[in-house]
């Protein structure tokens, strides 16, 4: 038998050291070239590990959360005849779709919940269940796997998983290959809800900070610490912008997509910030330098099951309403999806927060470095107001705001805000040219 020593392989631009997210072998189990055998994740992407040779684990390095350095041991395997091997570090393969972080308030990668033992022996593999619409989000599969699915021609979104986490085991693969269709699973006991009344409850949970929910901490500690906030808050009649939005989704053809909030807002930002570029600017620290953008990518905060995003809408300037539209849902959808790309998720020079109906009164949204400063929309809602004299009813919805004060006045902030206000009161002379 030959000891064959796996260390944490390189996985570029400057990574030293990388957490493990998830274990998907433990010691004992005997493996295959190929097959997936942890994810881990830097502050750049998640990765999936691939195992190099055929053989038995004998013993892992670190638990999910734990970090290992690049070049430290990983994985001891124990394989057929040879001498004893210190494994090479090989290029991983690829997540099925790696999420960077742009920046703080972003999860650069989804976080599979960690499962330390591999499926029973006696549970039957999933196949492609007929009239069952494919699953959405991310499909974890082994590299071998989506391969021998690619050459058959097999959407694995078709296929369900016995592994661990929904992962797609080889059985499993097979199994949609043939034809083959599993019994049903049999119906777990439901558990008895608790008797009505008072009762205390006891005890705790401990939830280990790791992977995505690590990196949006660090992140947003460190604009905290490092961007002294500027907040500014104003409300916004949006009386006239809601005809206007009713107008145009009501003479839409059938099946477009409806108009929200978020478009209107985002082509007033691409013509205010001609007037206020110190908003739509980096810093960058390394050369301490103010980066100004002519062009406006704007970053849509997006809430995601892997944490928050901020896909970007680029050229902003350059897009129609509709086509602003219709790229905020594009970006946002493969954001939650897990399908965004690195350019996808990266780049923007302002952000618009907005937690829809959820939005509230007032948020104080956190910048999201190195951009220099960020929008929020609250909930848009009917309030009595004074107009001309009289008490009406009007639509209000508040903007709130934050910048970064070292590099944007509050004077600056203030009147860039109350250009976007006007515009958005007025929301023909959006689309008039200046």
């Amino acid at each position: 038998m030959t000891r064959y020593v796996f260390k944490m392989p390189d996985l570029g631009e400057g990574t030293v050291e990388a957490e493990i997210v998830a274990w998907h072998v433990k010691v004992g189990d005997q493996v295959t070239e190929d097959q997936v055998m942890a994810e881990v994740m830097t502050e750049k992407a998640a990765v999936e590990v691939p195992a190099p040779v055929t053989g038995r684990v004998v013993s892992l390095t670190g638990g999910p959360g734990d970090m290992v350095r690049v070049g430290a041991e990983l994985v001891v395997f124990e394989t057929e005849g040879g001498a004893d091997v210190e494994a090479a570090e090989p290029a991983p393969e690829p997540a099925a779709a790696p999420k960077p972080a742009p920046a703080p308030t972003l999860a650069p990668a989804p976080v599979p919940t960690p499962q330390p033992t591999a499926q029973p022996a006696a549970t039957q593999p999933s196949a492609v269940r007929a009239g069952e619409p494919g699953r959405s989000g991310r499909i974890m599969a082994s590299p071998a796997s989506r391969r021998r699915a690619h050459e058959a021609g097999l959407d694995l979104a078709q296929v369900h998983g016995s592994g661990p986490g929904g992962r797609i085991t080889r059985q499993d693969l097979e199994s949609a290959l043939s034809g083959a269709v599993p019994s049903a699973a049999p119906a777990t006991e439901a558990t008895p809800r608790p008797s009505a009344g008072l009762a205390r409850r006891t005890g705790t949970d401990e939830i280990r900070v790791i992977g995505v929910r690590r990196v949006i901490a660090n992140r947003m500690t460190d604009a905290k610490r490092n961007i002294p906030h500027f907040a500014y808050v104003e409300e916004v009649d949006v009386t006239e912008l809601e005809s206007l939005r009713q107008h145009l989704n009501d003479k839409a053809p059938a099946g477009s997509l409806s108009l929200t909030y978020l478009p209107f807002l985002i082509a007033a930002l691409a013509r205010v910030l001609e007037d206020y570029p110190q908003c739509n600017a980096w810093f960058d620290a390394e050369r301490n330098v103010v980066v100004r953008h002519r062009p406006l990518h704007a970053g849509v905060a997006t809430q995601t099951p892997d944490g928050l995003k901020v896909p970007v809408v680029r050229h902003a300037e350059a897009r129609s309403l509709r086509e602003l539209a219709e790229e905020i849902k594009r970006v946002s959808d493969a954001a939650r999806s897990g399908k965004a790309t690195k350019e996808e998720l990266s780049g923007s020079t302002i952000t618009v927060t907005s937690l829809g109906k959820l939005g509230g009164i007032v948020s104080t949204p956190i910048i999201n470095a190195p951009e220099m400063a960020i929008i929020g929309v609250n909930k848009a809602v009917d309030r009595p107001v004074v107009l001309n004299g009289a008490i009406t009813v009007r639509r209000i919805m508040n903007l709130s705001s934050s910048f970064d004060h070292r590099f944007v006045d509050g004077y600056d902030a203030a009147a860039m805000i109350q250009a976007l206000k006007d515009l958005l009161e007025h929301p023909a002379t959006i689309f008039i040219p200046g």
